[in-house]
C-alpha cells in the first residue's frame, strides 16, 4: 500500500516536471516574440523624428500620432495576415522573400551614400512651395506612412 502511494506521488512529480518545462518554453517563446514585435514597433520610433523637422511644436504630436496610427494600420491590415497566410501556405517563400527586402535595403543604403557623397541640386525638392501648412503636414504623413523620404 505504501509504495502505491509513493509511486502515485512519484508520477505526479512527473506530472510537475514536465509542466514546468513546458511553461518555461511558453516564457521563451513569448520572449522571442515579444522581441520581434518590438523590432517591428522601434523601427517606426526610429523613423519617426525626421519627419517632424520643421513643424511647430503644437503640431509634432498630432503628426506622430497620425503617422503611428497609419503604420500600426499597415501592419495590422495588410503585413500580418500576407505574413500568416505566407508562414501557413508557402513557408518556403519567405526566405527569398526577406532576402529581396535586404536587397531593397542594401540599395537604399548605396543611395544615401551617393545622396551623401555627390549632393545634387536643392531646387528639385522644393516641391512644397506654395502649399499650406496642412497640405505640407498631409504629404509628410503619407510619405511616412508609405516609407517615403521627408519632405525638406
Amino acid at each position: 500500500m505504501a509504495s502505491g502511494l509513493f509511486a502515485l506521488l512519484d508520477d505526479i512529480a512527473a506530472i510537475a516536471k514536465m509542466a514546468a518545462a513546458s511553461l518555461d518554453d511558453v516564457a521563451g517563446q513569448t520572449a522571442k516574440a515579444s522581441a520581434k514585435a518590438a523590432g517591428i514597433v522601434i523601427d517606426d520610433t526610429a523613423v519617426t523624428p525626421k519627419y517632424v523637422v520643421g513643424l511647430t511644436p503644437e503640431r509634432e504630436l498630432p503628426v506622430i500620432w497620425k503617422i503611428t496610427k497609419g503604420s500600426l494600420r499597415n501592419k495590422l491590415i495588410f503585413l500580418l495576415p500576407i505574413a500568416l497566410v505566407l508562414g501557413y501556405f508557402a513557408p518556403d517563400f519567405i526566405m527569398p522573400l526577406l532576402m529581396l527586402g535586404g536587397i531593397y535595403l542594401a540599395f537604399e543604403g548605396t543611395e544615401k551614400l551617393v545622396e551623401f557623397f555627390l549632393p545634387h541640386d536643392e531646387e528639385e525638392h522644393s516641391e512644397t512651395q506654395g502649399n499650406s501648412a496642412r497640405e505640407i503636414e498631409a504629404s509628410t504623413v503619407a510619405g511616412a506612412i508609405r516609407g517615403g523620404p521627408p519632405n525638406d
